[in-house]
């Protein structure tokens, strides 16, 4: 096949330049984006209940929506949680569940429970989770001293989001920090009850004055008319002209009795940038828009808001996008020092300008053509397949080399220069198609895993498989194709073969070669009992799921676990930023309950999430050390954690669920166990070293009781009691005006004073017209009581997280606690699913090593000679794990993949290393009859180490050197990319003497008999 396409060079360039310019519009029309659109399979009802207790929407709410969502497709586990007038239920599905079908199954089946759960409650909210629901930046809008946030508020949701969702690509802009104008009546009560009228004939008035006649209409000869009622309100002004009647007929204007005005309509939740008050919009993609494009109209956009709207301040934060321009500028770095040391290292060890420049010119031909491998698949360019084609280009760099080394060689042998490149190219052509096959066996089974892991690597995967295949194409035909056009004038000069540098090398390769083989069977004890030391370091090396990055913002996510409002959360969110004004560069606060319509947190009016950008890693650390014991001095009773600003990744990865937990459920009563019982239990569990889960924590509470009999005593009506309440405590929904999309409300002012005064000042009409106040009705107490109610798919449970190291060791005794209480224990947390998935990983390894061995049987037929590759693996690996260890490194997913490319590069190099030894043993045995196997084998084995010296040399320089600007340069990208670095350059290193003297005794090991 190569000599006929070689015969070809003309057919051959067009192929090669239409597969470019096919592949160059293919690359127009993938999609850019942070991480690849994966569907997490997980959904999240969120239920809003106000004024209802834990307790209330535990058994009003999320146990019958439970009940009902128990025969969901695909379902494996169910949490829920109720708080104070929140609860929310989490749904994980099996990985591979179609998300979109059960989106919609969710919303059926709540949509039949609506009718079974309370009429005052709003239709719980279903949320999708995705990659792409993280937002990609988020615009701060904070109004001008003077401005009324209640007007910002519409210019964001009339104006700022529909701009911003005209945008090409975007799918959604949410919006928290909302603030809405309402019109309160506050009606005097000494007027009302001199005129002999109550708070309930101002409702009336009201009501009845703003209400409309739907769809009736009237005929006016050939016309017809739709009626509309001209008493209908429009503002305050309206309202306070409206008639109020008394039962003895008296009618005054409302405005007599009552004052009408605007205010801020009563808010659970403040956004705050720096210390103003303000809203936040966060912006998200499509999964097919290009992510770095659709930033540079957002940032436009956020500018010409600047000019059109001078009263509002305009910032963003949070840039998602640095992430995928630090994988860009990755590849752009690999690329160039790729070619630079690809450059250096060819003219060292060959001293030929060409060879560089043919290698140039094939690394960006392989990396245009693999999009249009991309676009088959559709995979966007995301980090995760840029990081795959990073990989990839080291390899590519390897198989160029062996290709042109071996064509080199055959020019030496004295062929014209036409066999030299098809001979060449043939004789490691099966080799070369091996050690992409065994790297994939490598790479590939590891998309098989379940979870996100499994997707991510998916892109990962058909990246480097990609890169890999093309690279074969490119070896192949456009390598000698370009060599034959640049050496074709040039007459072969072997002084030109290698450089005085390698023919040193060569030299010190020799000598070490001959003492090694001196002594074989002792140097291959020593090579084997490197093994297990090199393993054992990997023993002490710490585990993480990502690299620490090195960051300069961070988060601090604070519970008072105090039963403070709103405002007084904020005003102590403002005292902290304050406390830090001038230190930080940016700040951003989202304050009690969150209006995002994506958010699945927590919601609670007394938390706070608060981000802060530094200027430099140091002065955030000093900064958060002084915040830590400010909060602690100041406010003991909270509860705070102060963390690394998660990025994309860490929102991905980050398990919302505890490490190790304890769990267990009353066995007859099915609800809590009773906090002071649980405070004597807890005192008797056999271990010191846990924290509370939700369902143990406590909050204050004021709890009103109903006095039944003395209502019947005095006549009282229990109706009139709780419509009472409802008036006195807060605002009372009265009516709303309708105008286009704009709804205001009227609410009935409740009264702001102490609720014992109220209690004591308002009075409810009993038997024959008599007054009573509401304190006679109603006890009042203190009590602290959970401040969640958690629930798993079966029913209500509580739990402790263990803290401790080893916690499963604790099992059976924690288990005999729970018996002895009649309490059903069970344990939970991600170190099941880490367990889980360490097994996962083993079997796919396991099978990954099988299909190794498979296809090398194949290569080289025999069962034997395989053997010698995979017992090479164990001495890369332990090599990279030296080198994690001597540089602080942890074991992470990032140092995993790095063993994954170091292992392919590995395999490499010693399946061509086997593959020159077996055709020289059948060249020597065909030449040479007279020699004895032994002397045949040995000649083979010594002339095969020089031929194979020079690629292997180049091959783990080359990648090494291209790695090491990664070593020394700083940011975002250089820290994922760093633990990457150290797994290949520490096995490349162990590898490349590895391949030089471990294969041969090995070989002659297994062979020589």
């Amino acid at each position: 096949m190569v000599r006929f396409l070689l015969a070809r060079p003309i057919a051959v360039t067009m192929v090669f330049l239409a597969l470019m310019v096919f592949s160059l519009i293919a690359f127009t029309k993938l999609p850019i984006s942070l991480l690849p659109p994966i569907d997490v399979p997980q959904i999240v009802v969120k239920v809003s209940y106000p004024n209802a207790s834990p307790e209330a929407i535990e058994q009003n709410v999320l146990r019958p929506v439970r009940e009902g969502l128990l025969t969901l497709n695909g379902l494996e586990d169910m949490e829920s949680k109720a708080g104070s007038e929140v609860g929310t239920i989490r749904l994980q599905f099996a990985f591979g569940t179609s998300m979109e079908l059960a989106y919609i199954e969710v919303n059926e089946k709540i949509d039949r429970l609506t009718n079974s759960l309370p009429e005052e409650l709003d239709r719980p909210q279903v949320i999708r989770i995705n990659t792409n629901d993280i937002p990609m930046v988020r615009i701060q809008v904070t109004p001008k001293e003077g401005i009324d946030h209640a007007e910002v508020t519409k210019l964001a949701e009339n104006v700022l989001k529909k701009r911003i969702e005209q945008l090409q690509g975007i799918s959604l802009v949410d919006i928290n920090g909302k603030q809405e104008r309402v019109i309160t009546v506050t009606p005097n009560k000494a007027v009302l009850a001199g005129l002999g009228m109550t708070e309930q004939n101002v409702i009336n008035a009201i009501q009845s004055g703003n209400r409309e006649l739907p769809g009736i209409s009237v005929k006016d000869g050939q016309y017809r008319y739709f009626l509309r009622l001209a008493s209908r309100v429009d503002s305050p002004t309206d309202i306070e002209g409206l008639p109020v009647s008394a039962a003895n007929g008296h009618t005054v204007p409302l405005g007599k009795v009552a004052q009408v005005q605007y205010e801020m309509g009563e808010t659970m939740g403040y956004h705050l940038y720096g210390q103003q008050e303000g809203l936040v919009v966060t912006v998200h993609k499509q999964a097919a828009a290009k992510m770095n494009e659709l930033m540079e109209k957002v940032r436009a956009s956020v500018e010409l808001f600047k000019k059109d709207y001078p009263q509002v301040d305009f910032a963003m934060t949070q840039d998602q996008s640095t992430l995928l321009n630090a994988g860009i500028s990755n590849l752009q770095t690999s690329l160039l020092f790729g070619g630079i040391f690809a450059f250096g290292v060819l003219f060292v060890f060959m001293g030929n300008y060409r060879m560089p420049i043919i290698i140039g010119l094939s690394l960006p031909t392989s990396l245009v053509i693999s999009f249009l491998v991309f676009y088959a698949f559709g995979i966007s360019i995301n980090v995760i397949s840029l990081s795959g084609l990073a990989l990839g280009l080291g390899m590519l760099i390897d198989n160029a080399i062996i290709v042109l080394d071996n064509i080199t060689r055959k020019r030496q042998e004295g062929l014209p220069i036409f066999e030299a490149c098809v001979t060449g190219v043939n004789e490691v052509m099966s080799a070369l198609i091996s050690s992409v096959l065994t790297t994939l066996a490598v790479f590939v089974p590891l998309v098989f895993l379940s979870g996100i892991s499994g997707a991510l690597f998916f892109d990962q995967a058909v990246s480097v498989a990609a890169i890999l295949f093309v690279s074969l194409l490119v070896a192949f035909v456009l390598l000698p194709l370009l060599y034959k056009l640049f050496f074709a004038k040039q007459e072969w000069n072997s002084k030109q073969e290698d450089s005085r540098f390698f023919k040193a090398i060569l030299k010190l390769y020799k000598g070490a070669y001959q003492k090694l083989m001196t002594h074989r069977k002792l140097s291959l004890a020593l090579l084997f009992a490197l093994v297990p030391l090199f393993l054992l370091v990997g023993l002490a090396l710490p585990t993480a799921g990502l690299p620490p990055i090195d960051k300069k913002d961070a988060v601090l996510e604070v519970d008072w676990n105090e039963p403070i409002g709103v405002e007084q959360n904020r005003d102590r969110i403002k005292n902290i930023m304050a406390s830090l004004e001038g230190q930080y560069e940016q700040a951003e606060a989202d304050i009690g309950v969150r209006q995002f319509l994506l958010f699945d947190g927590e919601n609670a009016v007394q938390q706070a999430t608060v981000y802060m950008d530094f200027e430099d890693r140091e002065s955030k650390e000093s900064q958060m050390e002084q915040l830590e014991g400010l909060l602690t001095e100041n406010y003991p009773m909270a509860s705070m954690e102060i963390k690394d600003a998660p990025n994309a990744f860490d929102q991905l990865f980050n398990a919302n669920i505890p490490y190790y937990e304890l769990r267990w459920k009353m066995l007859e009563s099915k609800q809590p166990v009773e906090a002071s019982t649980m405070g004597t239990w807890l005192e008797k569990l056999p271990l010191q070293d846990w924290k509370k889960g939700p369902g143990l924590q406590e909050e204050s509470a004021v709890i009103f009781r109903i006095d039944l009999e003395k209502l019947a005593l005095y006549e009282v009506e229990i109706g009139a009691l709780t419509g009472a309440v409802e008036k006195l405590f807060g605002h009372y929904p009265i009516d709303e005006i309708k105008h286009f999309n704009e709804v205001t409300p009227i609410k009935l002012q409740g009264n702001k004073n102490d609720f014992g005064q109220i209690l004591n000042n308002n009075y409810l009409q009993g038997k024959e017209g008599q007054r009573y106040a509401l304190s006679n009705f109603i006890q009042v107490n203190y009590e602290n009581h959970y401040k969640y109610v958690t629930a798993d798919k079966i029913d209500v449970y509580q739990s402790l997280e263990l803290t401790g190291e080893n916690p499963a060791e604790h099992e059976l005794a924690l288990k005999q606690w729970g018996k002895d209480r009649s309490l059903s224990v069970s344990f939970f947390g991600q170190y099941f699913k880490d367990q889980e998935n360490v097994k996962q990983l083993m079997g796919i390894l396991g099978v990954s090593v099988l299909l190794l061995y498979f296809i090398l049987a194949a290569q080289f037929e025999s069962f034997v000679q395989p053997m010698i590759v995979i017992f090479t693996l164990p001495l890369g690996i332990g090599g990279a794990l030296l080198v994690l260890w001597l540089t602080g490194t942890s074991l992470n997913v990032m140092s995993a993949i790095g063993l994954v490319v170091m292992l392919g590069i590995m395999v490499n190099d010693a399946i061509l290393k086997i593959d020159t030894i077996n055709r020289l043993k059948v060249k020597y045995k065909e030449q040479e009859k007279e020699w004895s196997q032994a002397k045949v084998l040995d000649r083979a084995l010594y002339e095969a180490g020089e031929i194979r010296l020079k690629p292997i040399l180049m091959t783990s320089i080359t990648t090494i050197l291209a790695l090491l600007p990664v070593i020394f340069s700083a940011g975002l990208g250089a820290d994922l990319q760093r633990p990457l670095v150290y797994s290949v350059i520490g096995g490349l290193t162990i590898g490349t003497l590895t391949a030089l003297y471990f294969v041969p005794l090995a070989y002659w090991a297994v062979v020589r008999k």
